[in-house]
């Protein structure tokens, strides 16, 4: 697995490559003390081959979909977490949305039985919480709806396996194989002191990278009960008992600094050598 900083869409047809857009959890930051790891909130991009797979519309979707426009991408896949605030922020400034050539789908399962996907992206573009409604986007949308631990057939020769988070509204994690790799996007969840989630246990089992929610500290995690975060340290237990190759953390707290990143990243380490602290920009070859 390689890491890197942001770079040239240098690839091939069997490429696997992760770009995380956005990083940051409950809100964007900014500010000298927020430039390394950045301050755009959850969007993560993934290439399986020639498919361009989009979770979560923070922050980061705004940039990612001005990289894929200039790039004249037409065909995404979209997936949802869930859709609290800082998961939706970027949603209607996604340019690929405003061009009748492109084929988007959005997919989501978090509120499977309450709510169609359709109707969450409606509410999301309606006043008194957004000037225009959804028809402004010209391109064609289709919405795909699933429950937890479905797999769905996203392509003829892509599946993602999913499962349910602990996270207020619920929350879904995502497990992407190909060609041999495999990632998994674990963002949202608390997690029980002294106890390792079977959900998330399943969809990281010899993972080779999984994105995790690792907001707080386990020191922290008192203070934050029922926030629906967890901690790095907890990211390392669960790598360790799957048999994990590598943990990202990604979700971080609007007040953690460039600096204390750093200083997580380094113990990290030590305990485990395949954690490292996510940041915008970041591109991971699987």
């Amino acid at each position: 697995m390689a890491l890197n900083s942001d770079g040239d869409r240098r690839g091939n047809r069997q490429e696997f490559r992760v770009k995380i857009w956005g990083a940051r959890g409950t809100l964007p930051v900014s500010g000298e003390k927020f430039h390394k790891y950045g301050g755009n909130t959850i969007c993560i991009e993934v290439r399986c081959g020639d498919h361009i797979l989009l979770f979560d519309a923070g922050s980061g979707l705004h940039p990612a979909g001005m990289a894929l426009k200039a790039e004249g991408a037409t065909n995404v896949d979209m997936f949802f977490s869930h859709c609290h605030y800082d998961h939706i922020v970027g949603f209607p400034y996604f340019k690929p949305f405003f061009k009748r050539e492109n084929d988007i789908r959005i997919w989501s399962g978090h509120l499977a039985g309450q709510k169609t996907t359709r109707e969450m992206l409606r509410e999301f573009m309606s006043p008194p919480w957004f000037p225009a409604p959804l028809d402004i986007c010209c391109a064609h949308l289709e919405t795909r709806d699933f429950a937890a631990e479905e797999t769905l057939q996203v392509k003829p020769d892509l599946t993602i396996r999913t499962g349910m988070l602990t996270h207020p509204g619920n929350a879904i994690g995502y497990r992407i194989d190909w060609q041999g790799k495999s990632l998994a996007i674990i963002t949202d969840t608390e997690h029980e002191p002294g106890k390792l989630d079977k959900a998330v246990l399943k969809l990281i089992d010899d993972v080779d990278l999984f994105l995790y929610d690792a907001s707080f500290t386990d020191a922290e995690m008192e203070l934050y009960k029922g926030y629906g975060h967890s901690s790095w340290q907890q990211g390392i237990r669960l790598a360790k008992a799957a048999n994990a190759k590598s943990v990202g953390f990604i979700h971080h707290a609007p007040f953690r600094t460039d600096g204390e990143l750093d200083q997580i990243d380094e113990d990290a380490k030590k305990e485990f050598a395949g954690a490292f602290s996510a940041f915008d920009g970041q591109i991971i070859e699987l």
